[in-house]
């Protein structure tokens, strides 16, 4: 299954990387060269898709300038300067400007490295696994042994079949969540119109056994702090040399 449209969250304030997000946003920080959001954004242009929406609040005007030089994909603004909404909220409202087919979603200072060329990519190995029949949403998630910058904390344990719970609940098999989501938008349609974060639709699947997830292929990186930035890179720059 190909899904072609996508949402991209990048509204966040990154007031953790301070004071680099003093005068740029947080997605716009570079990691190896290369901004993050574009690592979300290459994932999804390689993955097959053709559109998606970014929200924006923070130094919008910076987003706004790069994401209309962005070559690969049609990109939709989902104007957020006016008041946040949150992960949940901003989805919701960003849902509202794409089809009602299948959709990622995606973080957009979340992103991993070190997939093998000629297979397929962890996105489309995502959308290959959701079943809608079964699942509201499938995470892509990753051992926390394949992680770097991470706080060490584990957000789920999951069964052999890849169903989801709380790690507190259930520390078998834990894993980290990997900041992107296969989910059909119908699924939002519920949602309050205000502010609110998105893990009332993780738990809310949990509870009926509807949250599923896969892990990826290759290491995970989050950059939360400007000191996680030397980490990032010396972690890109070790696993190149061994690709």
């Amino acid at each position: 299954m190909t899904i072609r449209q996508a949402m991209v969250l990048a509204a966040g304030l990154g007031t953790r990387m301070r004071p680099i997000t003093d005068t740029i946003p947080k997605p716009l920080v570079k990691i190896d060269g290369k901004p993050m959001i574009d690592y979300a954004l290459d994932a999804l242009v390689a993955a097959g898709v053709e559109r998606t929406v970014v929200n924006v609040h923070h130094f919008a005007g910076q987003m706004l300038d790069h994401l209309e030089a962005y070559r690969g994909l049609d990109i939709i603004i989902s104007d957020e300067r006016e008041a946040l909404m949150n992960s949940g909220g901003g989805l919701a409202k960003g849902l509202t400007l794409l089809d009602r087919e299948n959709v990622f979603v995606m973080n957009a200072d979340l992103f991993w490295i070190g997939e093998q060329s000629g297979r397929p990519t962890n996105l489309q190995r995502l959308a290959g696994f959701f079943d809608a029949e079964r699942m509201d949403m499938a995470l892509l998630c990753v051992g926390i042994e394949d992680t770097t910058g991470h706080n060490g904390r584990n957000d789920f344990g999951m069964a052999a079949d890849g169903r989801l719970t709380r790690y507190r609940d259930d520390p078998t098999n834990p894993v980290v969540y990997a900041g992107a989501i296969v989910m059909n938008p119908s699924l939002l349609d519920d949602a309050p119109q205000d502010a609110f974060n998105l893990n009332i639709y993780f738990d809310k699947a949990i509870a009926c056994g509807r949250l599923f997830g896969m892990v990826l292929e290759g290491h995970w990186l989050t950059v939360g702090t400007p000191e996680a930035i030397g980490e990032a890179e010396e972690t890109i720059r070790r696993l190149r040399a061994f690709a």
